[in-house]
Order: C-alpha cells, then sequence, then structure tokens
C-alpha cells in the first residue's frame, strides 16, 4: 500500500511541474526559431515574416536580435541576453503578465528587465542603467561606446531563469547598440500547436520551405531542442525518483516472500496429506501463488485509494504542514501559489503491474519450496 501510494503521489507532483514548466517555456520562449544557416544574421526580416504569417496555426512571428550584454548600475554589473523585438510584438511573443512596476512601453531608451534581474542590479522602475555592447569584445578597430536606458518596466514570468537572465529592448536601439543598419539575429515564431507532434512538424517544415522562397537559407530550432537539456534531467529525474521508491514495494514484497515461506513450514502436515491425496505439484504451487497475489492485489487497492485520497487534498496537506513548522513547498523558492500535480494513467498501470509482477516472483520461491516436499516425510512431521 506505502509503495504503490508513494510511487503514484511523488510521480504525479513530478508530472505536474514538469507541465508548469513546459507551460512557462511555451509562454516564454519561441516555438519555432528560424535561425541563418552558416550565416551571421537574417536580412530580408520583413518579407520572411510576412510568409510565416500566412502559415496556418502560426499565432506570432517576430524578427529579433538575441544578443548577451553587460548592465551596470551603482557598482553592481549583470550579463542578461538581450532581447530586441519591435515594442507591439512584445506582449504578443511574450506571455510574462502584467509588469510588476513601471509599464512595457519600448519606446525611446527604455529597457524591460526581469524582477531577479532588477533585485541583482538595485534598480527600480525610472532608473537608469548603463548597457555596454559585446561588440566591443570582437573589434579591434572600433570603439562601441556604451549607452544609458531607462528602466521602463520590471516583469515576473515565475521563472528564476528567465526572470533573472533576460532583458527586452526595442529592435532599433538593440541594432544601433550591434551597430546594425539592418537584419535580425534569428526570426521567432509562436504557434498554437507546439504540443500536437505532426501539426507542429508540419509548421516547421512549411517555416523552413516559406523562408528558403524568401532567399534566406535557415535552420530550424524547435522549443524541445533549444531546452533538450532540461527536458532530459526532468525525465531521468521522474524515473529514477520512481525506481528508488519502487524499492519500497520491493521490502514489501519480501515480506509477502518471508510470510508464505513461514507458511510452509506450518502447514507442512497439510502440505503431505494434499499431496498424499493426489494433488500435483502445479496445485500445490497454485494455492501459494493465489495467497501471495491475493495480498498484493489488496495493497495495490489499498495504495491506490490511499494515492488518490492524497492528491485529492494534496494541498490542504502542504498548507497543514506549513502552519506546523514543515514548509515542504516554499512558494518565494518555487514561485508557485499551489503544488501541481497531475496524474497520468501510465503511470498507475505501471506500477500496478511492476507490484504484480514483484509478487509473483515472490510468491514462485515459498510454492516451489512447497510443492517439492516429501509427503512421507511432511506426514511424519
Amino acid at each position: 500500500m506505502l509503495g504503490v501510494a508513494v510511487v503514484i503521489i511523488v510521480r504525479s507532483v513530478m508530472t505536474g511541474f514538469g507541465d508548469i514548466w513546459e507551460e512557462k517555456i511555451l509562454d516564454f520562449k519561441p516555438h519555432i526559431s528560424l535561425v541563418p544557416y552558416r550565416g551571421s544574421q537574417i536580412s530580408n526580416e520583413d518579407k520572411i515574416a510576412d510568409s510565416l504569417r500566412k502559415i496556418p496555426s502560426v499565432t506570432c512571428v517576430t524578427p529579433e536580435i538575441d544578443t548577451r550584454v553587460l548592465l551596470s548600475c551603482k557598482g553592481r554589473v549583470l550579463a542578461p541576453v538581450l532581447i530586441g523585438i519591435e515594442g507591439s510584438d512584445f506582449a504578443k511573443a511574450y506571455r510574462v503578465g502584467p509588469p510588476r512596476a513601471g509599464t512595457y512601453d519600448l519606446s525611446g531608451d527604455t529597457i524591460i528587465l526581469g524582477i531577479h534581474a532588477a533585485r541583482s542590479l538595485g534598480v527600480r522602475a525610472g532608473d537608469e542603467v548603463v548597457v555596454y555592447s559585446p561588440k566591443s569584445l570582437v573589434s579591434e578597430d572600433e570603439i562601441y561606446l556604451p549607452v544609458k536606458w531607462r528602466v521602463g518596466g520590471i516583469f515576473s514570468c515565475g521563472q528564476h531563469d528567465y526572470d533573472s537572465g533576460y532583458a527586452i529592448a526595442s529592435l532599433n536601439n538593440v541594432r544601433e547598440l550591434m551597430g546594425m543598419e539592418k537584419g535580425v539575429f534569428a526570426i521567432h515564431i509562436k504557434t498554437s500547436c507546439p504540443t500536437i507532434l505532426d501539426k507542429f512538424q508540419e509548421v516547421s517544415y512549411l517555416a523552413s520551405r516559406a523562408a528558403e522562397e524568401c532567399g534566406q537559407r535557415v535552420e530550424t530550432i524547435s522549443w524541445r531542442e533549444a531546452d533538450r537539456e532540461l527536458f532530459n534531467a526532468l525525465a531521468v529525474e521522474k524515473n529514477m525518483t520512481a525506481l528508488l521508491l519502487m524499492l519500497v514495494s520491493l521490502v514489501a514484497v519480501f515480506c509477502v516472500m518471508n510470510t508464505l515461506l513461514v507458511l510452509t513450514v506450518q502447514k507442512t502436515p497439510e502440505i503431505g496429506l494434499l499431496k498424499a491425496l493426489g494433488f500435483s505439484r502445479f496445485q500445490i504451487m497454485k494455492v501459494f501463488i493465489v495467497h501471495g497475489m491475493s495480498q498484493c492485489a489488496l495493497g495495490v487497492a489499498m495504495g491506490l485509494l490511499a494515492s488518490w485520497a492524497v492528491l485529492s487534498n494534496l494541498q490542504n496537506i502542504v498548507d497543514y504542514l506549513a502552519t506546523i513548522g514543515l514548509e515542504v513547498f516554499p512558494a518565494a523558492v518555487y514561485g508557485l501559489s499551489s503544488i501541481p500535480h497531475r496524474l497520468v494513467v501510465s503511470d498507475v498501470v505501471w506500477v500496478v503491474v511492476m507490484v504484480f509482477v514483484f509478487g509473483l516472483l515472490a510468491s514462485l520461491i515459498p510454492a516451489m519450496v512447497a510443492s517439492f516436499k516429501d509427503p512421507v516425510k511432511a506426514l511424519n512431521q
């Protein structure tokens, strides 16, 4: 019961966390990125963007310049990724919620910071930050003077990496910072089907074809490819946690096996009598296998009920533990108001099947011991 309940609860919570992270990635990052093939920039971005907007399921197309810069204010330094985007496209491409301070207006010399980036620099909306161009590090015969931009707004999307590692400015300002007259580094696409594999692949293919028809050879990078390490880490962590927690069920199965072994000793005369009456070895084995599987079935049923009860009241349990000083889900760390969870039927089936397989293997050993007892010796005991 405990083994089944714990595995199902933990896998449901980790699935919920995976859903939350996936949702935040899809809200903040592009679903498809078109980057130049063996080139430094895309020069005909407006023509390509117009073609991409005609593709079904494409909801937003934004030519952007993404580059890492150096920000400085009051002796503090930060190196976020600066995103250059048209002001009218920002709200459509980046769903970060309402501003924590200021506005999302990118007109003039304005920069928008994530809430953790703003805290690291010690700035608020209306303060000025000094922005250093990365071209200063690669240009030997040119000097790019730093510029001063005003913090127009502060956003928070609930994901620490995004809130601390990204800044937003207008496309023209970033072009000027990078010493570019035209062009962009990438064209980002948002779709209505990022999690529907077949349809998403079709959109990606059509986007690549549209760019080539406009005379620009590009590479496509999907959101799963861009964050492959994160999703791989989540999958490995989820599977390893489940395997470790299955040891609880394995220990319980050993208890089942020990119980049946003791039962074979206690019931030795009865086993001898059954064999003397003509019961076959298979029939004797079946008695003990059914006994062991019955225990497993009862444990699985109780475990499923326990997991359902806990998941149905998970937030209440977490809140109660917080009142007695056990902060198992601090909102300040995870940035979420409630603990996420989602029960997947395949996870439940996997757990149930594994428990029954363990139970069958554990029942076989006592069953074989009982079936091989000599009826004469057994009756004499």
